[in-house]
């Protein structure tokens, strides 16, 4: 793997999680709570699997004890189609977090995967850096270093390059797509985006949404939400995102890109903050500049990143920068942001992986010269 300081190969019978599990090559809690039960898993996937970091000098992943960030894997199945997937993980996760939702899945269909954990993870990864932004920013260098060295390991593998390199994401994931291919197109031949974050300077942005709802949700405000852009009926979604995402959300990327705030997350007032916070953010912002075929996808009830305020916007971005021939969007009625709710609310939610799966193979065909009239039908 050029570059890594450290690496480690294994001939394994089994790259998906139902072998990588007992063997010890993935983490389960990376991407516990991701997908819904009901998610296929492939097996009879045999190959060779790469563990290990760049240089990098924080130290926030614990995984393998290498305390070392910078950390990724590479699966190079033995059966292979020529094609390579590159993944971001989601949220603050580590590398293993795509691996039940899109590791599985494209290794099956034959693909080589890699993933990084974008050289920070966990609740503290903005202490990474030195400007505000900076953390984040890492995220975009990590992935352009991980898909060149990805691209040479497999050219050693199998004698020539990938003939495909296509990015896929859910979330933070997500958003690396869209950055990927707004400013890295030339890397890949496609993308897909589940539910990537948008972040822009003028908003909307998890700043713009967040404090309302959190404002708003203790004392029963419902149409002050739906006011900040949650969707009508995902209101039974709400107690569990205001305990578990919203708050923390708010909190970590406040501490990233606006560390001089000391106010309470509720009280955060996107618009009144200085100059030098929409500095920050437009250096991390997108554009809908895409150089690539993207797929965006995105459940009409998710309750962390609504689509009114998230991929309703990006795709009108798209449209405002001419690129529409390149862009296909598709809202999942009934999704949420991720499907680990899915099993607790099978009556009111849509599994959001059956759409990626078909979004995935929809660009597979678009990229290879197939005719595109209409999206992919989830």
């Amino acid at each position: 793997m050029p570059g890594a300081q450290l690496q480690q190969a294994a001939c394994l019978g089994e790259l998906t999680t139902a072998g990588t599990v007992a063997s010890g090559h993935t983490v389960p809690a990376d991407w516990a709570g991701l997908t819904a039960a009901t998610l296929p898993q492939p097996v009879g996937v045999p190959g060779i699997q790469i563990d290990g970091y760049f240089p990098d000098t924080s130290t926030t992943i614990t995984n393998h004890g290498w305390n070392h960030d910078a950390q990724f894997v590479l699966r190079l199945p033995d059966k292979w189609n020529g094609g390579l997937v590159v993944s971001g993980s989601p949220g603050v996760r580590r590398q293993y977090a795509n691996d039940r939702a899109i590791a599985d899945q494209v290794l099956a269909r034959g693909f080589a995967f890699v993933a990084t954990d974008k050289g920070n993870t966990g609740v503290t990864f903005y202490e990474d850096g030195q400007r505000p932004g900076d953390a984040i920013l890492e995220w975009h260098t990590r992935v352009t270093q991980l898909t060149l060295a990805a691209r040479s390991v497999v050219a050693q593998r199998y004698g020539h390059s990938p003939r495909q390199t296509f990015m896929a994401g859910l979330s933070n994931g997500g958003y690396l797509v869209r950055w990927q291919l707004e400013h890295n197109p030339w890397l890949f031949d496609g993308g897909v985006d589940w539910e990537g974050t948008l972040w822009t300077a003028d908003g909307p942005n998890l700043f713009t949404f967040l404090p309302p709802a959190l404002r708003a949700y203790p004392v029963g405000a419902t149409q002050q939400i739906l006011d900040a852009g949650f969707a009508p009926g995902s209101e039974f979604l709400w107690p569990y995102h205001f305990q578990v995402y919203w708050d923390l959300t708010q909190r970590i990327y406040q501490a990233e890109l606006d560390p001089s705030y000391v106010g309470a997350t509720a009280d955060y007032d996107y618009a009144s903050r200085p100059a030098e916070v929409h500095d920050a953010v437009r250096r991390i912002s997108l554009t809908g500049r895409i150089g690539r075929p993207l797929i965006t996808l995105h459940g009409t009830l998710d309750s962390l990143l609504p689509i009114s305020q998230d991929s309703d916007v990006y795709a009108a971005m798209v449209h405002s920068a001419h690129r529409d021939r390149l862009f296909r969007y598709v809202r999942v009625e009934g999704g949420n942001h991720v499907d680990g709710l899915v099993d607790v609310y099978p009556d009111k939610l849509r599994p959001m992986g059956p759409c990626f799966l078909t979004a995935f193979d929809f660009m597979v065909g678009w990229a290879r010269g197939e005719r595109v009239t209409t999206g992919p039908r989830c």
